[in-house]
């Protein structure tokens, strides 16, 4: 027993002999201003022991190399000699990062329960003027594409806010920047397509009041993404309470609200809008296309007219209207007396007829909406040429 603690002891020793090695020869590479990586290097291997991760001299001598680092990367930008720029704002950000470590060390209590910190107030002086350039970084990333790293200058200059080392600048009461640079990060995160990273901020990226409409639609895609379904229409409700004429939510939300069977919500809230503007082909065309699900369908008719003479090119309100005839015809012919109703039938296939055409000129795709109502008015009309071509085409469906 009394080996195997010799033993420990020596070892123990050994080790502490190689730390204050290492962190002798990073002391050096710093007086000396050369070989500063290394001496960074020295350190961070070091800290990979776990006996070595509550140090606070390893921590203060690599966040003293960080320091170097970027004094010298200074300097050369002082005296325009060449230097990445990149480089230069990375070197910021990790300065912060390792500044943070140093305070999670700092801030331990010692064998006694005693809190004793060293280095707070003199890092949290040196690096608040430079928090800006982690903004700067940022954009600098963003205006390149490079949306991952941005995010991260972002983030980093966000979380400022909550890091104890800075408490004592209340950053997240007096920094009026914090709404916008929580948009850009969530503008990097909805180009990643990481919900997570537009969300995080989400609330405070709201606050930007010139870019809150946009946000809103980050928030809502990014709930899309997570299949977050309430979350999502909650957000369109409140997109289009706040915007109502934005062609982002109300769309949205009516298609979603049309999926849930929800007809009569779409028409109400295609009716609030109008309100608004009652010229609205948006709202026009939900309307439009409620009523007919509704069969109330005189006013889908006078809707649909209205819309047209708005915009004589929007396909659906003729082909709303041409389906309101289609369908009448239809219950009439239930009736189950084609002798009786004839004329009816007739007047409604002719009403139809011109609204269907004109629907199949502006929306010549859509061979599968147009055709089948095309092949009964032609059918019910005794058109024998124009009826051979819509045969023919629904024929090629089955080939």
């Amino acid at each position: 027993m009394r080996i195997m603690i010799m033993v420990g002891c020596l070892l123990t020793a050994t080790l502490m002999m190689a730390q204050k090695r290492e962190i002798a020869e990073a002391e050096s590479y710093l007086k000396s201003g050369k070989n500063l990586d290394k001496a960074e290097k020295l350190m961070k291997d070091l800290l990979k022991k776990e006996s070595n991760q509550g140090n606070i001299k390893i921590y203060q001598t690599w966040y003293q190399s960080v320091v170097a680092q970027y004094e010298a990367a200074n300097v050369k930008l002082y005296l325009r000699q060449k230097y990445d720029t990149a480089q230069f704002f990375g070197l910021i950000q990790h300065l912060f990062q390792v500044a943070e470590k140093l305070d999670s060390v700092d801030v331990r209590p010692d064998k006694k329960g005693r809190v004793r910190i060293n280095f707070r107030k003199r890092n949290a002086e040196r690096l608040s003027p430079l928090r800006i350039n982690l903004y700067y970084g940022g954009t600098f990333q963003m205006r390149r594409n490079n949306y991952d790293k941005a995010y991260g200058f972002f983030d980093t200059y966000l979380g400022t806010t909550r890091e104890p080392l800075f408490a004592d600048y209340a950053f997240h009461q007096n920094d009026s920047l914090l709404p916008q640079v929580a948009y850009w990060a969530a503008t990097c995160g909805y180009r990643l397509q990481r919900p997570d990273s537009v969300l995080r901020y989400k609330d405070l990226a709201l606050k930007d009041t010139a870019r809150r409409e946009v946000m809103l639609q980050y928030v809502c895609e990014a709930y899309r993404w997570q299949h977050n379904d309430s979350a999502y229409v909650a957000t369109l409700r409140q997109g289009f309470a706040e915007y109502p004429e934005h062609t982002y939510f109300f769309p949205r939300l009516a298609d979603w609200l049309n999926t849930q069977g929800k007809t009569q919500e779409v028409l109400e809230l295609s009716e609030s809008g109008l309100k608004e503007n009652q010229d609205n082909q948006l709202f026009l065309l939900a309307r439009s296309s409620a009523l007919l699900t509704l069969e109330r369908y005189d006013e889908c008719i006078d809707t649909s007219e209205r819309l047209i003479a708005l915009n004589d090119t929007m396909p659906e309100a003729y082909l709303n209207i041409a389906t309101v005839r289609l369908n009448q015809a239809l219950d009439i012919e239930e009736e189950r007396e084609p002798r009786k109703n004839h004329r009816r039938l007739q007047k409604l296939y002719q009403q139809a007829r011109p609204y269907m055409e004109a629907y199949r000129q502006l929306a010549p795709k859509e061979e599968r909406r147009w055709a089948p109502g095309l092949y009964r008015i032609y059918l019910n009309l005794n058109m024998g040429k124009q009826f051979d071509e819509i045969d023919r085409i629904m024929r090629k469906w089955n080939n």
